[in-house]
């Protein structure tokens, strides 16, 4: 169905909802704030209308009043979570009538998100709801509709017609957010949904100190990740009771870490109902320990999911104890914090300080001991042969026990997990993956389904990617070696030979050394034959020592510096790299720190033992921590490493004390080398590149990858893998790995390389030439008037930018527009048909877009999609020199009487560099220049005169304007010069002074020129004040 206008589309959605979805038929039309304040009195009333509340005594204004000001005093979304779904709220009764309670406090019931869809659940719609500014140079506004469950406004929702981008709605949101629209009893709105008919997203609500961020504006998808968008599905599954109530209630998360209310995706909310429902239905006599597995992308929120999942079993009373089992202790820390962050009430997640306080509290009858976090290798202590007392085991093993383990692919297949199994035979297990254990990567001969059951949700990387949850890789072979230098020395060592010419000459050495010669016989990657035989390849003879060579290393570090601004975006960004051993990692931090070009440190396990280098091992720390102290002004020693290391990852994720640390350049780490630390369950959207000195296979691979994917913005299109070690071996198992956790889905998990995304700016280019001139408009001097035309070029722009972003990475720039690049097929040269002014004169059209058509303004609404970001580019760098020499050239011409018209059509075309203000004026002055009017100054630019005419014009206007309204001409013309926006222009009360300068007879007389008709006196402020507003944000305009 097509929607021409956004008011069919509305009531059609609201009708829906009604009738077949859960929601109240009465339809509350054009309410205020206070209508609704009033509602939710009602609703309250009639909720709490029993003794031991009200006591049949309606509320009074004052005591409706307290309720405000706990809203007022909770402000944020985040805190107003816990204020929803604390299920009641407190007042002191003030109403004489109720003599039972009046001058006592009473607890309302406002919301049980267990009530769903039953008991005292009201669910109503506000259509067209009244925002009152809550400013006095601000309009009011109203919304396209809210969902209220008890009288509360929790969601609310804008839509779009048939053909504007889903983009027009949310940025309507963030507008509306800006102005002030979400306070007071609309500050309790939690989630926000932008809609058009064909695609929905819905978000959380940042809050007045939040900001809104479209990584987070999710699709609603089903259980198999399918995207749905259809408005009627969206209805659904999205806006329907029970849906809407549980989103609520259950499945939003007032995080305390970073302060932000977040709300679940799709495949969480699915993951989370899988496992709750898994041990609703448990058969605790059974002993069946396998829950099953969630299989969800690393960086898709499996922390979050999990803490969900747990949290809601132990709110259900389907199990006595929750565990979050971590594999490593230092993660246990983490996730404790992660948790209790998460949680409602921080004391509700328990830690466990050692083995004996994780037994006090597993057998602690104590609700707040239900949910636990502690480490797999504490939790593996307890057993019966441990020293704990039998009884105090046995206790434990009576209680009904869920599992959580996260990152369930690590060192849990070995000999703790398997005691904690012995040890609580009636527990039920599930675990949490984003690379489960498959049969070609098993380890201890098991798989994930093996120890943990059926996979009971999937959530791939190439979802990920699709959906933009995580970003896709962009891997590059680099090889230090030559193929033909490795595969010849190969090939003469199996011959037994010294020289090429030996070989050839001796029959028996000449058929082995042709053989390792002909890479149809032996490639430069081992491969599985179909015989199920191994078939090995020149990198598999090369000895451990060929990437030890300081020759193979000094590349690798000129290769990352060499690098390093572009892939960094100038140090904004951090690389982590990976190398093969601890004397490596040192071998590395030493020609770093010899180069002395990046602040570059180290990390690897610090135990010192009597093996063989412990002395360089330990030299070697000491080396680090002692420049790591000395550049950051720390103070850490070998026996603070665990803190050394926490330092590192605050700093790296820009977390803790240094949540700002990108103001600080000097206190940032730009290159972390490791061996295997941070490689796996580290997270920072700050590291955007990974360097890779060793072999990874399978699941170590993607994980170790995966520190690079988490999302950013525009400025981090994919994460960039370097690897060096082995290069034809890694491509190899980097397709192994991807195949094998991609989950089959065809989905491009890499980055389109150079060569590719240059293809696309050409041909992109062409499309948005193409546009142009069938309207007509050479030069792009001016955009096209067709509104169609215009979406077209917005969303090709928008396509345009998406791949210059991917390219400048991949290491093109605007002063080279021919490119040789090496594929694998041989070299492609591609000529850019596009140079950096043409780019900068389209950029300065996209803006132009966009000028005055605010969201909300009372204009029509432009079908076209939009993008903040791209409205920021500097397009006041456009060369200017060539447009002057076209103006000189053009005088010189006149000026000898020579002919002008080949000339002064070159000069036209260089006005596509100017806006169309800056067009009019310059035509302006171009005909006065043939006219005779005006005798140039040829030492002036023609810019020079372009804003002479503009600042004239603009004067004159100021003037006409004054003169005509009867105001004070020079401190309008002051106001003129501020940058004002709506939201400053009575700062200080400066407008306010302006307007009482108006002499209200002229302002009379000349508003009544304007309007044609007569205008009352009480007329005259208002109409003045919107008059004069109008002609300070416009910049000013001529009057008749």
């Amino acid at each position: 169905m097509v929607f021409e206008q956004e008011a069919a589309f509305e009531t059609a959605l609201i009708s829906l909802l009604t009738e077949k979805y859960g929601w109240e038929p009465e339809i509350l039309r054009y309410k205020t704030e206070e209508d609704l304040i009033q509602n939710w009195k009602q609703i309250l009333f009639e909720n709490n209308r029993d003794v031991d509340r009200l006591n049949d005594v309606p509320l009074t204004a004052s005591e409706m009043q307290q309720i405000l000001d706990q809203i007022a005093r909770l402000r944020t979304p985040l805190k107003l979570n816990g204020f929803i779904n604390g299920k009641t709220v407190a007042i002191k009764r003030d109403n004489p009538a109720d003599e039972l309670h009046c001058g006592k406090e009473v607890s309302l019931k406002i919301y049980d998100r267990q009530e769903i869809a039953a008991g005292q659940s009201r669910y109503q719609i506000v259509q067209q709801p009244v925002f009152q500014a809550r400013s006095a140079v601000l309009p009011s506004r109203r919304g396209d509709f809210m969902l209220l469950i008890n009288g509360m406004p929790l969601i609310h929702c804008e839509l779009k017609r048939t053909g504007v981008d889903v983009s027009q709605a949310y940025h309507q949101i963030e507008k509306y957010a800006h102005e002030g629209v979400f306070t007071g009893l609309f500050a309790l709105v939690q989630i926000f949904i932008a809609m058009q008919p064909e695609e929905a997203v819905y978000f959380s609500n940042p809050g007045p100190d939040g900001k809104f961020n479209q990584d987070f504006y999710f699709h609603w998808a089903d259980v198999n990740n399918k995207p749905l968008n259809h408005w009627k599905d969206v209805a659904q599954y999205l806006l329907s009771i029970p849906m809407a109530h549980q989103l609520i209630g259950f499945y939003t998360v007032a995080d305390d870490t970073d302060g932000v209310l977040k709300v679940m995706r799709s495949y969480q909310y699915f993951a989370a109902s899988r496992i709750t429902s898994r041990v609703a239905m448990h058969h605790w006599t059974e002993k069946d320990q396998r829950g099953g597995y969630i299989w969800h992308t690393t960086g898709s929120g499996k922390t979050l999911t999990s803490f969900k999942s747990a949290q809601l079993i132990a709110e259900s009373k389907d199990a006595d104890k929750v565990v979050f089992l971590m594999d490593r202790v230092e993660l246990g820390t983490q996730s404790l914090l992660d948790y209790r962050g998460f949680a409602d009430d921080a004391d509700a997640v328990q830690a466990t300080e050692n083995t004996d306080i994780l037994v006090a509290k597993l057998k602690s009858n104590d609700p707040a001991n239900t949910l636990i976090v502690t480490s797999i290798q504490k939790m593996s202590r307890v057993e019966e042969d441990s020293g704990f007392n039998a009884y105090d085991i046995g206790l434990i093993q009576n209680k009904r026990i869920v599992f959580i383990i996260d990152e369930a692919h690590r060192d849990v297949f070995g000999e703790m997990l398997h005691t904690i199994k012995e040890t609580f035979p009636n527990a039920l297990f599930f675990g949490f993956t984003g690379t489960p254990i498959h049969d070609e990567n098993r380890k201890n001969m098991s798989t994930t389904t093996d120890v943990f059951g059926n996979e009971l949700h999937r959530y791939t990387l190439a979802d990920g990617i699709r959906d933009k949850n995580v970003l896709g890789f962009d891997p590059y072979m680099v090889p230090t070696y030559k193929d033909r230098d490795l595969r010849r020395e190969v090939a003469l060592e199996k011959a037994k030979a010294s020289t090429e010419a030996e070989a050839l000459a001796d029959p028996k050495k000449k058929p082995v050394y042709l053989h390792y010669m002909d890479h149809t016989k032996v490639p430069m990657a081992g491969y599985m034959q179909e015989n199920g035989d191994y078939l090995k390849g020149i990198e598999d003879y090369l000895p451990k020592s060929q990437y030890t060579r300081e020759a193979h290393q000094c590349t690798v570090v000129e290769d990352i510096l060499n690098n390093w601004a572009t892939l960094s975006h100038g140090n904004k960004f951090h690389g982590i790299f990976a190398t093969s051993s601890i004397p490596e990692a040192i071998q590395y931090y030493k020609l770093f720190k010899a180069k002395g070009k990046l602040k570059v440190t180290a990390l690897f396990d610090p135990t010192i033992d009597n093996n063989g280098n412990a002395e360089y091992k330990e030299d070697g720390i000491v080396e680090i921590i002692e420049d790591y102290n000395a550049c950051y002004g720390m103070k850490f020693q070998m026996s603070t490493y665990a803190t050394f290391k926490k330092d590192i990852s605050y700093r790296l994720a820009h977390k803790e004390q240094y949540k700002a640390i990108e103001n600080t350049p000097d206190q940032q780490i730009d290159l972390l080398i490791v061996v295997d630390q941070m490689l796996t369950g580290f997270d920072s959207k700050w590291i955007n590149t990974l360097y890779l000195d060793k072999i990874l296979v399978q699941e170590k691979l993607i994980q170790a990858f995966s520190r690079t994917n988490r999302l950013y913005g525009p400025e981090k299109p994919f994460g960039t893998i370097r690897y060096y070690r082995k290069p034809h071996t890694m491509k190899r198992n980097i397709e192994d790995a991807c195949k094998s956790y991609s989950g089959d889905i065809p989905y491009g998990l890499f980055a389109d390389k150079l060569e590719y995304n240059l293809s696309k700016l050409n041909d992109l280019f062409e499309d948005i030439e193409g546009i142009f001139r069938s309207a007509g408009i050479q030069n792009f001097e001016k955009l096209p008037d067709n509104y169609t035309e215009r979406g077209r070029f917005a969303k090709l722009f928008k396509w345009f930018n998406n791949y210059l972003e991917a390219a400048k990475i991949q290491g093109f720039t605007w002063r080279k527009l021919v490119y040789e690049v090496k594929t694998d097929s041989g070299k492609v040269t591609i000529h850019m048909r596009v140079d950096e002014t043409t780019y900068l004169i389209l950029a300065l059209r996209y803006k132009e877009l966009f000028s005055g058509n605010g969201a909300g303004s009372g204009t029509d609404d432009v079908p076209y999609e939009i993008e903040p970001y791209l409205t920021e580019i500097n397009t006041g760098v456009i060369d200017a020199n060539y447009m002057n020499s076209r103006f000189k050239k053009y005088i010189k011409a006149l000026q000898a009487g020579e002919e002008t018209a080949a000339v002064l059509d070159e000069l036209h075309k260089s006005f596509a560099s100017l806006t169309q203000e800056e067009q009019k004026y310059a035509n302006i002055f171009l005909h006065d220049v043939q006219n005779g009017d005006v005798t140039v100054d040829i030492s002036k630019t023609l810019r020079d005169y372009i804003t002479a005419y503009m600042t004239r014009a603009k004067n004159d206007q100021i003037h006409r304007f004054a003169v005509a309204i009867g105001i004070n001409e020079e401190m309008l013309r002051s106001f003129m010069h501020m940058k004002i926006t709506e939201a400053n222009i009575n700062e200080f009360g400066k407008f306010d002074e302006l307007k009482a300068t108006v002499d209200r007879e002229t302002a009379k007389a000349f508003l009544e020129k304007i309007e044609g008709e007569p205008v009352k006196s009480f007329q005259i402020n208002m109409k003045a004040d919107q008059m004069i507003r109008k002609f300070i944000m416009e910049g000013g305009f001529d009057i008749i």
